[in-house]
């Protein structure tokens, strides 16, 4: 039994403490202090219900919730495993993460408590090299890093059926035998979580990590905006873009996964970490990267244009108003950020300032996103009665007896 402190209360450090907790004393640390009395009272502030499950199950004696990093684990301890797991949004100006939320965790740590002896294991997507610079920057060893492949709203289900477990560290240093032990007893604590072991367990350098995750993601992007600019010249070209895709995903070695036409990719993965991998390309030759960033903003000024002309033609009016059906861009989630509808709005705007909207979202705490855009509701009804036409990025069946009058790329009905 190890002792673990995850630092970062949203889907990584969750699903990461609701799936080490079964057999470790595990303590989540939040500075939001929102989040971590609804922990306290064994309620999850995210939408998973695995991790609610295990929330509701588990003894307060394995799993504990703290704003206060002072008020967690023995850092004494040896052996002790600290889980980063912070936000690190991507930063237009600079054009890299940043990463200043987990550097504020391991100075504090470092500097508050002289006998820690413990590991640094950063969950949080950062850019590639940034762990080898850490680690000069603190003089602190052990610092590993071990990326996730989770999605929203599965976050432990997918901790509980990795499809990989990546692990790196710096295999670069002379001295590098002596964290091996570490890192081979930080990937033993998550595969022996697990409900099915990993296919595989990859043992790497640092780099080789952080690449791992960012390449994997920008692939996943790469795909989407694929079948995005499919969906597109099919738009154009007046052709059934379900049966183009039918046909070309027939083949196995093309699949069905992330072929779904969409407004655009967004979340919290896929826009910050196309163009971190983007930044880290600086000075090498590249093509592919730059297009797959370029071809987002693409779809979402192409879809503006097809809204626009979809609302001119179904309303008639010269002031309609749009309907804004969730502004997640999952079905069931609660999360917006970097959402491609709120770009899209604002090119709506642009285009066309006569405009009005309407936003009706399930998640009430998502109405500060919608009143930078119009009216929020959670009358379902009344949304669909005062919007002259509603936009979503994918569709849902409550949705259905005003389908007439709904426009989405979403074909599959899926995510």
């Amino acid at each position: 039994m190890k002792n673990i402190l995850v630092a970062g209360a949203g889907y990584v450090g969750l699903s990461m403490a609701t799936l080490l907790c079964k057999y470790n004393k595990v303590v989540v640390y939040d500075i939001n202090e929102d989040s971590i009395k609804t922990l306290k009272q064994k309620k999850s502030p995210l939408n998973d219900k695995d991790i609610q499950n295990v929330l509701s199950k588990t003894d307060c004696d394995m799993l504990r919730f703290t704003s206060n990093i002072n008020e967690t684990i023995d850092y004494s301890a040896d052996e002790t495993y600290v889980i980063i797991s912070t936000p690190t949004n991507y930063d237009e100006r600079t054009g890299c993460f940043d990463t200043s939320s987990i550097e504020s965790v391991i100075s504090y740590i470092l500097a508050t408590y002289e006998n820690f002896n413990g590991v640094f294991i950063i969950k949080s997507t950062i850019p590639i090299g940034y762990t080898r610079e850490l680690i000069k920057k603190t003089k602190y060893d052990k610092i590993l890093f071990s990326p996730e492949f989770l999605r929203e709203g599965k976050a432990l289900y997918d901790n509980l059926h990795p499809s990989r477990i990546v692990v790196g560290f710096d295999t670069k240093s002379i001295e590098c035998y002596k964290y091996e032990k570490y890192v081979k007893t930080f990937a033993s604590l998550l595969q022996n979580a697990t409900a099915i072991p990993a296919n595989k367990v990859i043992i790497t350098g640092l780099e080789e990590a952080e690449s791992i995750k960012l390449f994997a993601n920008t692939y996943l992007a790469t795909r989407v905006a694929y079948f995005n600019e499919l969906d597109t010249f099919a738009i154009n070209k007046n052709l059934n873009t379900k049966d183009i895709i039918d046909g070309v995903c027939s083949d196995p070695r093309i699949g069905e996964m992330y072929n779904n036409p969409s407004f655009g990719y967004g979340g919290y993965c896929l826009p910050k970490d196309t163009k971190q991998l983007l930044s880290n390309f600086k000075g090498i030759k590249e093509n592919m990267f730059k297009a797959v960033v370029d071809s987002n903003e693409t779809r979402k000024n192409v879809i503006s244009y097809e809204i626009l002309k979809y609302v001119r033609h179904i309303s008639g009016k010269t002031y309609p108003t749009i309907g804004i059906y969730n502004l997640a861009m999952k079905s069931g989630s609660d999360n917006c950020r970097s959402s491609a509808i709120f770009d899209i709005v604002r090119m709506l705007k642009e285009l066309d300032n006569r405009l009005n909207f309407i936003v009706y979202d399930k998640n009430a705490d998502n109405k500060k996103y919608a009143e930078h855009i119009g009216t929020f509701t959670l009358d379902l009804v009344k949304f669909k009665k005062e919007s002259d036409i509603i936009i979503t990025n994918r569709f849902d069946n409550e949705l259905e007896n005003v389908k007439h009058k709904v426009f989405t790329r979403d074909i599959y009905n899926n995510n």
